[in-house]
């Protein structure tokens, strides 16, 4: 158990946590509007699936290069802003005004004309995307050097990020709802100029409020010019084989892969039972129901699950935590056969409470209609006349304990694992590569799990262009939307269990550290 308290000095002050969030709101807004967008590739611009799917993997792969490459040039960086402001600076300004020229095609122009205008500003815009996270996540690890201070300033800027993941879901509420827009592609084109003006305002904070290590003396860092990118790219190659040579970062990598692999692989699993296997096949009948699934997920994660977990941190260790909430995170997946089973949310709304409870919220959005309906946004209202599927919103206090849990720990044992690195590779210190080298995992993770994720459908026989699934099929989907995430969680706290990294080792290498440098 910690019983050591926060020197004043290693404090991160409340307007850096809150910048260092509004970053990370920007940092999650960005890749979540685009997965929405991409959904309106096929039904608003009319592109061809199988160029789709091209337009959604090749970005990966060049995204995939280049963040090492930027961990390793903000690492090696010197100017008199620091090693990572002026890139978060340039790139989020960069990212947002890419975004927004990302979007605005035409469905008038042929289907080849608007693949190539999208791939080529995909690029553009990872480019800037990458200048802006690579060197936001490095600057996070280095705003702190104590051990408990890392979990709280992770756990606040992870809660703010998730603010995105609670609007993300209804963007494509917003843009198919003929109300606010009178065509799918005005929505998209729209839409994109506010996010990407959005993300450009939060972007910049970081850079302007937040402080990182004094690198000002720092020494042994690499020439960035044209004149040795030979030789820079044979040193990032080096950093790279130290990064993965660390054996409590490669331990904190797998249990990423596993975690977000399993989440991701079934992240679609719930709003097909919702539509297929809950309301019969009905997208009508479904509603918003998808929405509001993900957006209370969200807002759970944010207000309960991450400051718990940073409490358990604090007092039984980070690793500890991890495992903690792994098994939480089991258990909701396994109460999501209870609550997502029809015949017991039907039973649970004949009786008193589901009763009251509807009426309670009919009145709610009965009051807020007239206000929502200026504002067009009647979507936004909930239909209780067919019944509230309120079971299934119970395992989510559980079960997002799994994803909650996870960026807050994670990318605060990154940080320890830095100071560990600079004890035994000496200077400069590679917040930046370690970044990278762990949101290239997150990356691979996510697009091995789509691959996954299709795959398991294929073999259970789902197909989504049908309206009715066997009842054998949506009794395996079930099953795999609870056996997979809880496998990878399970195996994920199995790999932790032996991370050694502790609060005492920690605050040994820290001490090892100062005297190294000279520091008082």
């Amino acid at each position: 158990m910690s019983t050591s308290p926060t020197k004043s000095k290693d404090r991160v002050p409340f307007i850096q946590k809150s910048a260092f969030g509004a970053g990370h709101l920007a940092l999650n807004l960005l890749p979540g509007a685009l997965g929405v967008f991409s959904f309106f590739l096929l039904t608003a611009f009319g592109m061809d699936p199988f160029l789709a799917g091209i337009l959604g993997g090749l970005p990966r792969v060049y995204d995939a290069i280049t963040d090492p490459i930027m961990g390793f040039i903000s690492d090696n960086t010197k100017s008199k802003w620091g090693r990572r402001r002026p890139y978060i600076f340039v790139g989020a300004i960069l990212s947002g005004i890419f975004y927004i020229f990302l979007w605005q095609m035409s469905p008038e122009n042929s289907q080849m004309y608007n693949f190539w205008y999208f791939l080529i500003f995909s690029l553009i815009f990872l480019t800037g995307n990458t200048i802006f996270a690579t060197p936001l996540v490095g600057l996070g690890y280095e705003m702190t050097t104590d051990y408990n201070e890392r979990t709280r300033l992770m756990g606040f800027a992870n809660t703010v990020g998730q603010i995105a993941w609670m609007i993300v879901p209804w963007f494509w509420v917003i843009i198919a709802n003929p109300k606010m827009y009178a065509t799918q592609v005005e929505g998209v084109n729209q839409l994109a100029i506010y996010v990407g003006i959005i993300c450009m305002v939060l972007g910049v904070l970081p850079a302007i409020f937040c402080k990182g290590i004094d690198a000002a003396h720092m020494e042994n860092r690499k020439i960035i010019s044209f004149k040795t990118i030979g030789s820079s790219f044979k040193d990032l190659f080096f950093s790279i084989k130290q990064v993965s040579q660390n054996k409590p970062f490669m331990k904190l990598c797998a249990a990423t892969f596993l975690v977000f692999n399993g989440f991701q692989i079934v992240a679609s699993f719930s709003v097909f039972i919702i539509v297929f296997y809950m309301y019969n096949g009905s997208y009508e009948g479904a509603g918003t129901w998808p929405a509001w699934f993900a957006t209370i997920s969200a807002i759970l994660t944010a207000f309960f699950v991450i400051p718990v977990v940073t409490r358990i941190s604090n007092a039984y260790g980070k690793k500890n935590a991890f495992v903690i909430a792994s098994v939480i995170s089991i258990t909701g997946y396994l109460l999501k056969w209870w609550g997502f089973d029809k015949d017991l949310n039907n039973s649970f709304n004949n009786t008193g409470i589901g009763q009251s409870m509807n009426q309670s919220l009919q009145s709610f959005f009965d009051f807020l209609s007239p206000a929502l309906e200026q504002l067009n946004m009647s979507w936004f209202v909930i239909d209780t006349s067919g019944g509230v599927p309120w079971l299934m919103f119970f395992p989510i206090p559980l079960l997002a304990f799994g994803l909650g849990s996870l960026f807050t720990l994670m990318m605060s044992m990154t940080a320890d694992v830095c100071d560990l690195d600079e004890l035994n590779n000496g200077m400069p210190r590679k917040e930046g590569t370690f970044g990278a080298i762990y949101w290239w995992m997150v990356k691979l993770g996510q697009g091995l799990a789509l691959v996954i994720g299709g795959f398991v459908l294929k073999v259970i026989g789902f197909d989504g262009g049908m309206t009715t699934q066997s009842a054998e099929t949506l009794v395996q989907l079930r099953l795999m939307d609870i056996f997979i995430p809880s496998l990878t969680a399970g195996i994920a706290a199995w790999v932790m269990w032996s991370y050694d990294l502790s609060e005492d080792r920690a605050k040994e290498i820290k001490v090892e550290l100062v005297k190294r440098r000279g520091e008082l």
